[in-house]
């Protein structure tokens, strides 16, 4: 938030003629209203900038069970993948159609309504104090809504079990190239709580499967959840069956601990 002081000279004229008292009210009026429309157009548009809705309708057919879905040309072409894709693909007025059959519904459904909206339910929003933040309906996790799911988990037809949504979400940006969902879905992600140890787990190994080796705020949030959480994952028989699969997952780990252990050392 932007604090404002305003001295008296904003507001009282030091004219007694009524006409330049009356123009300097006009004038701050008119000011105060431009602000105004200034600040109803930035919560109006997408962060991504403003986009043309008169653009041709593009249908996607998404997932296993392809479910349609349908977005305007320009609101997609914010996306290099998909500008790309449009671009390569020929298409005939009455059949502009993308197949993503390796995407989850769910998943493009919120980056659909990042690209509209400029966020995903639930909406993260910024606390009373500095730097803090909290997600839409956090006082009750089991409430959706009527808009979507506000679990911190969805069943991935890929990995064939559960894992933590805003990884998913954050994996279909690294895919997309939209570096702010990036960014969002790995705040909303560092606000979860009571994550079961074989859900950590089983989400890390899908952040590394789905991320490329120069990618580190999502695979360093996990390092570092992992270690925060260690003494129960010391009594985890699924961390167990993971170390004993290896793969560079815990080799990071290994190396994230070791570093740990010796700023502890350094501390005492």
């Amino acid at each position: 938030m932007f604090k404002r002081s305003f001295t008296s000279k904003s507001f009282v004229s030091k004219s007694r003629a009524g006409k330049t008292a009356k123009a300097s009210k006009k004038k701050f009026d008119e000011q105060a209203k431009e602000k105004m429309q200034e600040k109803v157009e930035k919560v109006d548009n997408p962060p991504m900038g403003r986009c043309a809705l008169t653009s041709p309708i593009i249908t996607m057919v998404v997932g296993q069970e392809q479910r349609l879905f349908a977005a305007h040309e320009d609101v997609l072409s914010v996306s290099p993948y998909f500008r790309t894709a449009l671009k390569e693909k020929v298409m005939d007025d009455d059949a502009k159609q993308l197949a993503l059959p390796d995407e989850e519904p769910e998943v493009l459904s919120c980056v659909l309504e990042f690209l509209y909206k400029g966020d995903y339910y639930p909406r993260l929003f910024r606390g009373k104090r500095r730097d803090s933040w909290h997600l839409e309906n956090a006082q009750d996790p089991q409430q959706t809504g009527g808009r979507g799911s506000s679990e911190l988990t969805m069943f991935h037809s890929g990995v064939g079990d559960v894992v933590l949504r805003d990884t998913v979400v954050y994996c279909a940006a690294e895919r997309y190239g939209l570096e702010e969902l990036k960014q969002l879905a790995l705040r909303k992600q560092g606000l979860q709580t009571g994550i079961p140890a074989d859900v950590i787990l089983r989400s890390a190994r899908y952040a590394y499967d789905n991320t490329p080796d120069t990618e580190s705020r999502l695979r360093a949030h996990y390092l570092a959840l992992i270690i925060r959480s260690r003494k129960t994952f010391k009594r985890s028989g699924t961390m167990q069956m993971e170390m004993e699969n290896g793969g560079k997952l815990f080799f990071d780990l290994f190396v994230a601990m070791c570093n740990h252990m010796d700023d502890l050392a350094e501390i005492r």
